[in-house]
């Protein structure tokens, strides 16, 4: 049931092995820019795009106010991500995705819903968490229906593994989380393993978590629900020093 179009960022490399470049868990969807798209980017993109920088990113700077900041990676075509935000408003939401039809049907529906505390980064998300967040500076992290690679030969390109799991929870604050949702059983399977091996982080729940209340049901996914499809939320939040 992963939603047609829905991209995420690069996987980490598995266990032990600094992630090669060669290894990516998404894949460049060509796809076509509606006209609205293309007038969002020319009318928002200036205020609501970020260029990937290899440096820290000042997020006072970056969102015009200091905030509780998540981070999402792979929000597809944004409309979770935007009823998130509206939802929210006191944290600002810094998201990954290199899908260009994504970004700009997002940019669209901040412009639609005068969203101002969504900032887009259209870039590998890896290299972003690896050289633009410091470590403590994310209130959570939101990574919804990646890519499950259901051949075996490519669970490996899957976005949730070791070294990846273990980079976010450095960069996230006390009290900060990762919310992972899947639509994918074996998937989830997986995320539940990697992220409970990952010693900074505890788990919210004895397995599967209760879907949190912000985050809405898309069409798409309704239209699975009612299919029978079954659909896996993860919370961990890091471990109290």
């Amino acid at each position: 049931m992963t939603e047609p179009g829905k991209t995420s960022s690069p996987a980490a490399a598995p266990d032990g092995v600094a992630h090669p470049r060669t290894i990516r868990s998404f894949v460049r969807r060509a796809g076509r820019t509606t006209t609205g798209q293309a007038k969002a980017f020319a009318e928002l993109g200036p205020r609501y795009l970020l260029p990937y920088q290899p440096q820290p990113l000042d997020f006072k700077a970056a969102f015009g106010r200091d905030a509780p900041t998540l981070l999402e990676i792979g929000f597809g075509m944004g409309e979770a991500t935007a009823h998130i935000a509206a939802l929210m408003p006191e944290n600002n939401f810094l998201c990954c995705e290199v899908h260009e039809p994504g970004v700009g049907a997002l940019l669209k529906r901040i412009g639609e819903n005068g969203l101002n505390n969504i900032r887009i980064l259209p870039h590998d998300a890896v290299e972003v968490i690896e050289h633009m967040l410091p470590e403590r500076s994310l209130a959570g992290v939101h990574i919804f229906f990646p890519d499950p690679w259901h051949k075996l030969r490519h669970n490996k390109r899957r976005l949730i593994q070791p070294p990846l799991v273990a980079r976010l929870a450095s960069r996230l604050r006390a009290g900060g989380y990762i919310h992972c949702a899947t639509d994918w059983q074996p998937y989830a399977q997986q995320m539940l393993e990697v992220l409970s091996r990952e010693p900074q982080l505890e788990n919210t729940a004895e397995a599967y978590a209760p879907r949190p209340h912000y985050r809405s049901l898309t069409k798409f996914e309704n239209r699975g629900l009612k299919l029978g499809h079954g659909v896996w939320d993860l919370v961990f939040r890091l471990r109290a020093p």
